[in-house]
């Protein structure tokens, strides 16, 4: 069974310096027919102005991940960690027992484009962690890359949840099979282009809920970047 969330439909908040849209609830959006789908609790699409960001603020008992689609991200937190987060890198901050951070574009000319993404840990109380890996476009070309895991196979970076997270980048016609096992469910999130998902057509910023599928096949019907979210 596939349900379908089309970007038209997700929450929208514009700050000016910061044009947000949501596909679960966050913030002053509330849906209660959308609160996240198993332990994927946040997608968020960010696009944020030219020397503007996120000033210091708190975050504990989640596990954050950050995917740059264009421009560059500086991130500093309470932990010590300071870097720039590119296209093709992925982030990841534990939050755990309680973290304080700032992200700000990194350039004063050019927008910032981000998908923000949270996940449930598998408990309450981890110590707070950051982690950051690069994935370069040749491993992610016409297929699905690991980018994130419980056990940080594969060179993906690590998260406290029976989750894993790929990244595929799709030319029109390059075709990708992800085989879920038994109780498995798949979220799938289209960041740009438009991918047929088991024959049904989506387009940027729409998502898919995958449950009692045995296999997910994606189709790019144009340049496409995707994410497939493998989830408990």
């Amino acid at each position: 069974m596939m349900t379908i969330r089309r970007a038209h439909e997700r929450g929208h908040a514009d700050h000016g310096w910061l044009n947000s849209f949501h596909t679960f609830s966050f913030g002053d959006y509330h849906d209660p027919a959308n609160m996240g789908f198993r332990s994927l609790r946040v997608i968020n699409e960010d696009r944020v102005q030219p020397g503007m960001g996120f000033g210091t603020h708190p975050h504990r008992d989640m596990e954050i991940l950050s995917y740059v689609l264009d421009g560059a991200l500086q991130h500093r937190d309470s932990m010590g960690t300071g870097s720039v987060i590119r296209p093709g890198d992925v982030q990841r901050m534990s939050a755990g027992t309680g973290v304080l951070h700032s992200e700000f574009n990194a350039s004063d000319k050019a927008l910032v484009h981000f998908l923000q993404i949270w996940i449930l840990p598998d408990r309450r109380g981890h110590a707070p962690g950051y982690e950051q890996r690069a994935f370069p476009r040749e491993e992610r070309q016409g297929r699905l890359r690991l980018v994130a895991s419980p056990d940080g196979r594969e060179g993906s970076v690590s998260v406290h949840q029976d989750m894993r997270l790929y990244a595929g980048l799709l030319a029109e016609g390059e075709s990708t099979r992800h085989t879920l096992s038994p109780g498995r469910h798949a979220w799938v999130q289209v960041a740009r282009g438009s991918v047929e998902v088991n024959g049904q057509r989506l387009g940027a910023g729409d998502g898919a809920a995958l449950s009692a599928e045995g296999e997910v096949t994606l189709t790019g019907r144009d340049s496409s970047e995707v994410l497939l979210f493998d989830l408990a």
